[in-house]
């Protein structure tokens, strides 16, 4: 059985990516405001209909029309509606599909209720869970859950799913009906500890006899050729063995894309061939603004932090190469993120570095895809 999948709020998909990694899904819909994260998705998923708009101006039953008007055609609905609007949740009962002052978590509320899909995932940042003591989180299961559907909620890290990243989102997996669904058990070790407190449930233990060990930034990038701060290159190393990740990453690319690094100042390669594993290693009075992890070098048998979208600026993040001096390349963060080589990005460079840190990593998408082909 070959179940379709809704990526609200898709971004460049990588979530849907995730999902048809998992095997069994196709990718029907995608819906995000930014224009060029959505030619993303489309030129990765040919097949879905794309929608380049804010989701409050898209009709729910205009979706439905395009889909064959039959509402059970969405089995999945997945996506993260970004944070505006969480002050305000109302219950799903008093929501109007057309109300144009819907937020974006009440739209998605719209979404589930008229497609009532089998399955439904809401992902979000970690932070939500301080967001009003904690309420705004509760209201917003509570919503779900008045739907008819059943929810695990947990904060998953994407570095216990073969991702080379330390990257925690709060995951909430609902499943229509009365039976409880599961998030998807670690599969990878890693002892670091996170941000998500006893809600990270889903990271545990730790020590789980027998798994991997977490994907380091060497294992992830290590077979993508040197290259100087200004500068590219296309080819992959032939001096180096790509580990399993790696390989796994080549998949059907010929060559190397993306993979051209910022052009940094003097100042700027002053301060990179000093960076140490933070701003307080540098010599006073080399930098004078910054948060502490600005202007620091990465390690290669870790895996990477949060990378985000200033990735390939050291002003502002820890994103320096751990062996060369200069920021990471777009490539590079889309292997950190667990980005096939040959997943199409559209865009300018500035555009496709944003897509790359804004999104949600394959890998994790896949797992979560696995435990919900596992419930079916």
């Amino acid at each position: 059985m070959v179940l379709t999948v809704a990526d609200l709020f898709c971004g460049t998909g990588g979530f849907s990516q995730g999902f048809m990694q998992a095997g069994d899904f196709t990718v029907v819909l995608g819906i995000d405001i930014k224009k060029d994260a959505v030619e993303t998705f489309s030129a990765n998923n040919s097949e879905a209909i794309a929608i380049a708009d804010d989701i409050r101006n898209v009709r729910v039953r205009d979706v439905a029309d395009r889909l064959g008007g039959v509402r059970d055609r969405i089995d999945v609905i997945v996506g993260g509606p970004p944070c505006q609007g969480f002050s305000s949740i109302r219950p799903y009962r008093s929501i109007n599909e057309d109300d144009r002052r819907n937020n974006l978590f009440e739209q998605y509320t719209v979404f589930v209720n008229f497609f009532r899909p089998r399955f439904l995932v809401f992902e979000n940042v970690v932070g939500l869970m301080n967001h009003k003591g904690g309420k705004t989180l509760e209201a917003i299961r509570d919503s779900i859950e008045a739907m008819g559907y059943s929810t695990d909620l947990a904060v998953l890290n994407a570095v216990n799913y073969g991702v080379p990243q330390r990257r925690e989102r709060i995951i909430l997996l609902g499943r229509r009906g009365k039976a409880k669904p599961s998030l998807p058990a670690a599969t990878h070790h890693f002892d670091g500890r996170g941000m998500g407190g006893s809600l990270a449930k889903k990271s545990l233990p730790l020590f789980e006899p027998g798994l991997p060990l977490a994907v380091t930034i060497e294992k992830a990038i290590s077979d993508l050729p040197p290259v100087n701060a200004g500068k590219g290159a296309t080819g992959y190393r032939d001096d180096v063995e790509p580990s399993e990740y790696a390989r796994a990453r080549r998949k059907n690319a010929k060559t190397v894309t993306l993979h051209s690094a910022t052009a940094h100042t003097p100042r700027m390669l002053e301060i990179i061939r000093l960076a140490g594993t933070n701003r307080w290693a540098l010599p006073e009075g080399l930098t004078t603004s910054g948060f502490s992890s600005c202007y620091s070098r990465l390690l290669a048998n870790e895996p990477c932090i949060t990378i985000t979208v200033n990735f390939v600026h050291p002003a502002s993040n820890r994103c320096i190469h751990p062996t060369q001096d200069r920021a990471l390349t777009p490539r590079e963060g889309a292997r950190i993120q667990s980005f096939d080589d040959d997943f199409v990005f559209c865009g300018s460079r500035t555009q496709i570095v944003k897509q790359i840190g804004e999104a949600v990593p394959p890998l994790l998408g896949r797992a979560i895809a696995e435990a919900v082909k596992s419930q079916v």
